[in-house]
């Protein structure tokens, strides 16, 4: 479900409203191209994570797999979860192509129901954003209590719809003060690292460079 560079435009309607888009639905979307997104890391991944020591990493929506890709091949264990079964298909023969299949697994959740087992001393929710009534604090909290003591919790997202989008549903899109505030009742006395708005640049549609804002939080468990 995370959006790395986009590659291809969609017309697939999005439900906005109900229940949160479901396995048909994004098995859909990524039927639509052989390949929606362009494979590398997102970049505040790489920024924020580069200076880190490898562990265990879990990335949540984790699509064809370039953020788990990127981890693996620095060295850390990766487990990569997405709603989507095509997706996740994608995922595992990127991994076995960059030669670190061994050290990436992955799984499907759909995190409204399910969640990985175990504790990771990273967390990477990048881009986690689902249509309809996706519950993405609650998400977020699980997302939390599974980083281990010492580990850390990154969190980013879109802090609006792209000046290019047309079609833009009635949306929420939380600060990063939000999104503490939503992390709270389970990182209260967690060290925050990082906790503002950042601008990247995103292809738009026709090809040409636009400018975007993202909203990142980056949280530390005590040791």
């Amino acid at each position: 479900m995370t959006e790395h560079a986009h590659t291809h435009t969609h017309t697939q309607h999005h439900p906005a409203a109900g229940p949160p888009a479901g396995e048909e639905f994004w098995d859909g979307r990524y039927a639509q191209s052989d390949r929606i997104w362009s494979g590398e890391p997102n970049a505040v991944l790489v920024h924020e994570v580069s200076a880190v020591a490898p562990g265990r990493a879990l990335d949540l929506g984790c699509g064809e797999g370039g953020d788990a890709v990127w981890l693996a091949r620095r060295g850390w264990t990766v487990t990569g979860t997405d709603i989507s079964g095509v997706a996740l298909g994608r995922a595992a023969q990127h991994a076995a192509d960059a030669g670190v299949g061994e050290r990436v697994s992955f799984a499907r959740h759909d995190l409204t129901e399910s969640f990985p087992e175990g504790e990771f001393d990273l967390v990477s929710a990048c881009f986690l954003h689902n249509y309809g009534d996706f519950p993405r604090d609650a998400v977020l909290r699980r997302a939390a209590a599974a980083v281990a003591p010492g580990g850390t919790l990154l969190v980013v997202g879109h802090a609006g719809w792209a000046p290019w989008q047309e079609d833009r549903e009635e949306a929420h899109f939380p600060t990063p003060e939000e999104v503490l505030a939503q992390l709270e009742p389970v990182t209260a006395g967690w060290e925050v690292l990082r906790a503002e708005e950042t601008e990247r640049v995103q292809a738009q549609p026709d090809g040409t460079p636009g400018h975007r804002t993202d909203n990142v939080v980056r949280v530390r468990r005590p040791a």
